[in-house]
């Protein structure tokens, strides 16, 4: 009987494998993620060499995605319109020509800061695009059965990545330098745009079309108003966004600052990070039930692990306690992406994801700066424990709305009697 179960529980943890096109485009994402995480090292590790600021390193990222938070909402109109595997290959396309031309640079010894920012924003602007794209490309090829499983094992295969592709750039700039790291990101992307060029659309789950009225982003954004559990999730998602999810400015600071490292120092902490969500995402991917509740309970344990980490004393203490915080941050997030794709409608869910795009995504060029700031001027320990502060504050607050929504409420009917009521639970 346990053997049974077991197996049944593997099967449901990997379920979304059984479709065609969802495991091409998984197989192309470990690739692709792989060279992407690499370049994240790469990047950060560049700027603090040209520059050596912590500011700066924010100020980097904040160009970064400051199109995702000017354009990411309006990006989910044009989702929901057109070809989501032809938007992905264009996007992937582009991804790939400016890792080209960050190695051509580096390589020729002639990149300069303004370069930088000025390929940062050139990923910007695809960004705004790309991961609104392709979270909506995933219940096209999975359908809604399959959906929270798929949206899950997505993350798993992102944090898969997270775990080998930092530890392979640090080794990478330590023996021959930054510009490869560059080079072999824009070689992953062919990966991706082959499996998508692969996909049988034959076998593609119904998808309608978004209309071309005018004013769908603000039918979006009211939508969104009217459901409370959108709402509060987005809201949650932004504020950890914005003062939590920037270790791509405080893990290098870290590395850097607080345990005199080098760029391998950097790499195993991202990896770390990396292996943990894993077993996070693998979690998800096996639970059936997505709710506010659980997604306050596994808020609070992030801000728990997010706050330890900050605060050990050694490297290999600290890198164990950002395994937990990687498991646990991960799960957050899977968790709120799920709840908004499945609280959405079909014709809405380009919208919502934009929206949740703009709220994770788009707040990096607020919250990167901030992080850069106070880790260059407090420390990068008080950088993070900023960060799980804001994550316990979204737990918190989830908790106490779904305490006043499951609370027994007494109404007066119009004979003057008290009748009790209550509330569906959140």
């Amino acid at each position: 009987m346990e053997v049974a179960r077991s197996r049944l529980g593997i099967s449901k943890t990997f379920s979304s494998l059984a479709i065609r096109n969802f495991r091409l485009y998984l197989f192309g994402q470990i690739v692709s993620t792989t060279g992407t995480w690499m370049q994240s090292v790469a990047m950060a590790w560049l700027v603090l060499r040209l520059t050596g600021s912590g500011v700066d390193l924010g100020l980097v990222t904040a160009v970064q995605f400051l199109p995702v938070l000017v354009l990411g909402g309006f990006a989910g109109t044009l989702v929901d319109r057109f070809d989501k595997r032809k938007i992905l290959i264009v996007t992937q396309s582009l991804f790939a020509s400016q890792a080209a031309l960050l190695y051509i640079l580096v390589t020729l010894g002639v990149i300069r800061v303004w370069m930088v920012f000025a390929l940062s924003l050139y990923f910007g602007l695809v960004n705004a695009v790309d991961p609104t794209a392709r979270q909506s490309f995933v219940q096209q090829m999975t359908g809604p059965d399959n959906l929270q499983n798929a949206v899950s094992l997505n993350s798993v295969t992102f944090n898969v990545s997270r775990a080998f592709g930092p530890a392979l750039a640090g080794v990478v700039i330590a023996s021959v330098g930054v510009g490869p790291a560059f080079g072999l990101n824009a070689l992953s992307y062919l990966a991706v745009i082959v499996a998508l060029m692969m996909m049988r659309r034959s076998e593609f789950f119904p998808f309608p079309k978004g209309s071309k009225a005018k004013g769908q982003f603000r039918e979006g954004l009211g939508y969104v108003k009217r459901s409370p559990i959108l709402l509060l999730t987005l809201l949650g998602v932004m504020v950890v966004g914005t003062f939590a999810y920037n270790f791509n400015v405080s893990l290098p600071l870290l590395a850097k600052f607080t345990f005199h490292g080098g760029p391998e120092t950097l790499g195993l902490m991202s990896s770390f990070i990396g292996a943990g969500a894993v077993v996070g995402g693998l979690w998800v991917a096996s639970t059936s039930q997505v709710t506010l509740k659980k997604l306050a309970k596994i808020g609070t344990f992030f801000a728990v692990a997010l706050t330890l980490s900050s605060i050990m004393p050694s490297l290999k203490v600290t890198l164990l306690f950002l395994a937990v915080m990687g498991a646990f941050s991960i799960a957050f997030m899977s968790l709120a992406n799920s709840l908004l794709q499945l609280n959405s409608p079909t014709e809405m869910r380009g919208r919502v994801m934009a929206l949740y795009s703009v709220g994770f995504l788009g707040s990096t060029p607020i919250g990167s700066p901030i992080t850069g700031y106070v880790a260059q001027h407090l420390g990068p320990r008080v950088a993070l424990l900023m960060g799980a502060s804001s994550v316990a504050l979204v737990a918190l607050l989830l908790g106490a709305y779904i305490y006043v929504e499951r609370r027994p409420k007494s109404k007066i009917n119009s004979g003057g009697d008290v009748a009790s009521a209550v509330a569906p639970s959140a």
